[in-house]
């Protein structure tokens, strides 16, 4: 098995189960599993959000937040996003700030479910992305508060874990002192 190809099994307490093929792990009866969600901020307190490619198994063609992946076993969550983020965005590292440690969450569409123990982080940056097509179908910078309206009006238009990290962050101390702080 290739070191990107699987995900990293665990239990509610994020004990570490083993490990399964990503494609195959995610169905029906997808196990509980390590992801990240990252929402990437530039100066001017846009977020950039991607849609996702059709390729993908799971939400082929959604918008989403910046950023989604799943660790390595034994990989710290900062190098995860660090190498799914130049993957897929062409983005070198950039600092990180892990605002819901102990978020997760479980969704299906079409018969597949994710359900995952993922962390949500910021970061900001001015690099200019560049699109993995075979990741990523289209990117957009929207300002933060008219993302937070459109998601109020039509949640379904987006993952449903980016709609729930939304609803949690939108007034969360720690991430408000961040934001404010590196956006102008």
């Amino acid at each position: 098995m290739k070191n990107n190809d699987y995900v990293v099994l665990v239990d509610s307490q994020n004990k570490v189960l083993g490990t399964a093929p990503k494609l195959k792990a995610h169905n029906l009866n997808t196990p509980l599993h390590r992801g990240f969600s990252l929402f990437l901020f530039n100066k001017k307190g846009e977020l950039l959000l991607q849609q996702r490619s059709k390729k993908k198994k799971t939400w082929p063609l959604t918008w989403s937040n910046s950023c989604c992946g799943h660790p390595r076993l034994d990989e710290e969550v900062s190098d995860t996003v660090w190498r799914r983020l130049n993957f897929e965005l062409g983005i070198g590292k950039i600092k990180l700030y892990n605002i819901l440690p102990n978020f997760s969450y479980r969704a299906e569409k079409d018969g597949i479910v994710e359900n995952e123990l993922c962390p949500v982080l910021i970061g900001f940056t001015e690099q200019k992305p560049k699109i993995n097509k075979e990741e990523v179908k289209d990117m957009l910078w929207i300002p933060w508060k008219k993302f937070i309206e459109k998601i109020e009006k039509n949640p379904g238009g987006y993952s449903p874990w980016c709609v729930e990290e939304v609803n949690q962050l939108k007034n969360n101390d720690i991430f408000l002192y961040y934001y404010n702080r590196f956006t102008s």
